[in-house]
């Protein structure tokens, strides 16, 4: 009787915790956008999500100079750049 009371327990406890984790995985994505860096010469595009507005614009951003530039300093470099374009995208 015992084991029994503790299966129920980790059950609960399993179904609770996938549910805070399909709760805020749906949450994170509300913001959609692509974003087109151009940095010493290079282009790259980039779409993200993210909870905010800004949080989807730095994410998009940071990917797009990912692959464009190398080592921190151009890296913190491009990121600082305007992107050349900021599409806003609907849905997920």
């Amino acid at each position: 009787m015992k084991n029994l009371k503790w299966g129920l327990l980790i059950a609960l406890a399993a179904i609770g915790f996938i549910g805070m984790l399909f709760y805020n995985s749906m949450s994170y994505g509300q913001y959609r956008v692509e974003v087109c860096m151009d940095f010493e010469g290079r282009q790259n595009c980039r779409t993200a999500l993210g909870a905010t507005e800004e949080l989807a614009l730095r994410s998009a951003v940071d990917l797009a100079c990912s692959t464009i530039s190398s080592g921190m300093t151009n890296s913190m470099a491009c990121s600082a750049t305007q992107p050349k374009s900021v599409k806003w995208l609907k849905g997920k």
